[in-house]
């Protein structure tokens, strides 16, 4: 299934029917990615008297209550709701779901005990107005990063001045392999976060931030078309469903 796009007096060939999924599922085990300390999702048949809902139980249907955190359980996607005393929807706040997109495969550098994604390398792969989305997948790429455990591993982030010139560079949705954009431990500072959005002086309200992705080697750095689906929450952040197409 193909399908011509226009965009910005370009135009683009791509095939529907061969969808690059670059999400982490939740599971109700110790499989799943954890981070910020919590233990592993919840996924269990409801209770109620004799009643289980489970077929093997003798239930006439699987009911299951699935007790999870989107930030630290899999990939979510979020706004600027996430760092505000206002309360700001991810349901409200993305309203379209196609956008350009460049993936960018970047090993972070070792700076002061820190793993650290700088300007200078980020400058190496973006300039402005070179897509809607930039997709940053971290080197090495192990495929334990699906049931990594990253709570107390300092895991690599992303430095201020490297978010600010994402942001300079038109990008409105900045999607990222790690558990945060920004260090574990940073007295709550959130530089990158904060740069991204330009918060608080001129906060984009429109731009989001996608966490715990999980990039196949198999996928090539690049550009493409990304599809960025998520789960109808109200709340700062759900969890989301990134799709990328190739761009012929």
């Amino acid at each position: 299934m193909k399908t011509s796009i226009q965009h910005k007096n370009k135009s683009f060939l791509v095939d529907l029917s061969q969808p690059l999924d670059i999400s982490l599922s939740v599971r109700g085990d110790d499989k799943n990615p954890i981070a910020w300390y919590l233990e592993h999702p919840r996924i269990k048949p409801v209770v109620d008297g004799d009643f289980v809902g489970k077929v093997t139980e003798g239930a006439s249907t699987n009911f299951n209550n699935i007790y999870f955190n989107p930030h630290g359980h899999g990939t979510h996607t979020e706004c600027v709701g996430h760092i505000t005393k206002e309360f700001y929807s991810i349901n409200d706040s993305l309203k379209t779901f196609f956008f350009t997109a460049k993936l960018v495969s970047i090993e972070p550098l070792k700076i002061e005990g820190d793993q650290v994604i700088i300007l200078e390398q980020i400058e190496k792969y973006l300039e402005r107005g070179d897509a809607e989305a930039l997709i940053i997948r971290t080197l090495p790429n192990y495929i334990e990063k699906r049931t990594r455990k990253y709570s107390h591993t300092n895991w690599p982030y992303l430095s201020e001045n490297a978010a600010k010139y994402i942001r300079d560079c038109g990008v409105k949705h900045l999607l990222i392999d790690l558990p945060s954009v920004d260090k574990e431990r940073d007295e709550g500072k959130l530089l990158a976060h904060k740069a991204f959005w330009d918060y608080p002086k001129n906060t984009r309200f429109d731009a989001s931030i996608t966490e715990l992705i999980y990039v196949s080697n198999k996928i090539e750095d690049g550009n493409y078309l990304l599809n960025l689906q998520i789960a109808s929450f109200e709340n700062d952040a759900a969890p989301s469903k990134p799709i990328l197409y190739r761009l012929e």
